[in-house]
């Protein structure tokens, strides 16, 4: 016979071994996820149910699904409870070239698709005017897209670029990138800065994640071949979903 979600709870409650109350139900929840019994998207018992099956207190399991939660195995909705995290497939991004989400996902076989956040052409920020060296009364062109890969959000990126170099970002399809050869602003070299950031509450609902989960910020300069910065972009990736992947060379003495 196979075990339901409170025979685990159960057996938890009869096997207490060492190690504080919540760490050994949080091992418990997570059996249970791993284990197939609720599926991606699945609710939990309310956390008064497993209190009663587990003999442990409501504080105790509070704790126990606020860590799993922040490692994005839970998510939990206001007024709805708690569910197991959809999970998405890990991508390995390669530091070491220079490419698009689209062009990225293409060689994987996945299904590229954006949801635009914001797209037009503005007043530059003081930031700004300095990256992309603007000159007076020049304008900034912003784009916002959540990146979604076979229906999972995987990243937010907002980038920034001359209006000279794109005076109409509506015209701008799934690759900014594919958009930007065309008129022969392609970049050609980049300069990456990498941290480990946990999600606000704004970005985390994008993402379709807990906020304070784990993700990276990628901030990144482009360059022509001429070295005109063309392109100012902060990204926000999902920490579950990516490994970033550097290749090192030792360098002759």
């Amino acid at each position: 016979m196979s075990l339901s979600i409170e025979d685990i709870f159960r057996q938890a409650a009869g096997a207490r071994g060492g190690g504080p109350l919540y760490l050994q139900l949080r091992r418990s929840i997570e059996e249970a996820v791993r284990s197939g019994l609720v599926g991606p998207g699945e609710a939990l018992p309310s956390e008064r149910d497993i209190a009663a099956t587990a003999e442990v207190s409501r504080v105790t399991v509070r704790k126990a699904v606020q860590h799993l939660v922040a490692d994005g195995i839970l998510v939990q909705r206001r007024g709805s409870g708690t569910f197991v995290a959809s999970q998405v497939p890990r991508v390995e991004q390669s530091l070491s070239s220079l490419t698009s989400f689209t062009e990225d996902m293409a060689r994987r076989g996945l299904a590229a698709a954006s949801q635009w956040l914001e797209r037009g052409v503005f007043d530059p920020t003081n930031e700004e005017t300095v990256i992309l060296g603007l000159g007076a009364g020049e304008k900034v062109a912003r784009i916002a897209r959540l990146r979604i890969a076979d229906g999972n959000p995987l990243a937010i990126e907002r980038a920034s670029l001359a209006a000279t170099v794109l005076p109409d970002p509506g015209t701008v399809g799934t690759s900014l990138y594919a958009k930007l050869d065309e008129t022969g602003h392609r970049p050609v070299r980049a300069i990456q800065r990498i941290a480990a950031v946990s999600l606000g509450r704004e970005d985390a609902q994008l993402l379709d994640v807990a906020p304070g989960a784990a993700s990276l910020r990628i901030e990144r300069t482009t360059y022509l071949p001429s070295g005109r910065i063309v392109e100012l972009t902060r990204s926000i990736y999902r920490g579950d979903a990516y490994d970033f992947v550097a290749e090192l060379r030792l360098q002759a003495n």
